[in-house]
């Protein structure tokens, strides 16, 4: 090993969360960055730089120095969605210009009904949805959000026709469901949860491979004959391209070590996180996988930004 990286880390590294304060992305990457620095023996600076969707941080990591000082907490189905919905757009390359450091964990999505509607599972949707094609709505909380491509590709596996109206962020959107301008949604259960739980919408199927304890008596997708139609949003962290793989394997080791004591699993499931971390080799395929899938959704469906 090279003697400059023998120190590694001799100074503080920056976690970039693409993301304002406030938001799931922001709130993960904070107990992570407080985790990692504890597991590394360093101090980990978050730095919040939103905009355009996560592309503006993620650019930023992208072009940064490869030596394991910068870091991007990933909202990695989301860049994954853009990686093809913005192709030509960004000024940077997922799969080119950063490489994964480890998946640390994913929120469930879930299938909710405003309840005037009268459908009461999975298979209640896709025949009132073909009995009245382009009738229904789905709200999502933007184009590009994995909530609009988790119901893309409902549509596609259920061959229906249902409506995206798109909103700027997740709170507008659920207002109308909840008020009923809108009929249904896939969303995330931290967002959704309470009023699942207050019965102002229904809950149709976890977009998980196996029910969630949060809302035990949900069934999943796969569980009501729907195969595929499995969607969380993943989140990791990332490193510039080019970073040693020796740098990649210390800090991966590190996340591993900081996500699986049950007390920091926990904490992440108090913010609807399922903290799974991988190793380097498994967060490589995981990311792959991720973004074939929501390019092969987006090919078949024609799907655009707007």
């Amino acid at each position: 090993m090279p003697a400059a990286h023998a120190a590694y880390p001799d100074k503080p590294i920056r976690l970039i969360i693409p993301y304002p304060p406030g938001g799931a992305t922001d709130v993960i990457g904070r107990i992570v960055g407080q985790e990692l620095g504890e597991a590394i023996g360093q101090t980990i600076v978050i730095e919040n730089r939103g905009g355009a969707g996560g592309n503006i941080g993620a650019a930023e990591v992208a072009r940064a120095q490869p030596d394991g000082y910068t870091l991007l907490m990933g909202a990695l189905t989301s860049h994954s969605v853009m990686a093809t919905l913005e192709k030509g757009k960004l000024n940077y390359s997922l799969e080119n210009d950063l490489t994964p450091v480890g998946i640390v964990g994913s929120v469930p999505l879930v299938a909710v009904v405003n309840p005037k509607l009268d459908v009461h599972s999975l298979d209640d949707l896709v025949k009132y949805a073909k009995a009245n094609p382009g009738k229904l709505n789905f709200a999502s909380s933007g184009p590009g959000a994995p909530q609009r491509m988790a119901m893309e590709l409902f549509k596609q596996i259920a061959g229906v026709d249902i409506v995206h109206v798109a909103y700027r962020g997740s709170g507008p959107a659920m207002t109308d469901l909840v008020g009923g301008q809108i009929e249904l949604m896939t969303e995330t259960l931290p967002a959704s949860i309470g009023f699942i739980k207050s019965g102002q919408l229904r809950p149709l199927a976890v977009l998980t491979d196996e029910r969630v304890s949060q809302i035990p008596d949900v069934p999943t997708a796969k569980e009501q004959g729907l195969t595929g139609f499995n969607v969380s949003s993943l989140f990791g962290v990332m490193a510039p391209a080019g970073t040693p793989p020796e740098i990649v394997q210390q800090l991966n080791a590190a996340l591993v070590k900081a996500m699986t004591p049950q007390a920091v699993k926990d904490r992440m499931l108090e913010q609807g996180v399922y903290a799974n971390p991988l190793d380097v080799p498994g967060s490589k395929q995981r990311l792959t996988e991720e973004i074939r899938l929501w390019e092969k959704v987006i090919q078949d469906g024609n799907i655009s930004v707007n």
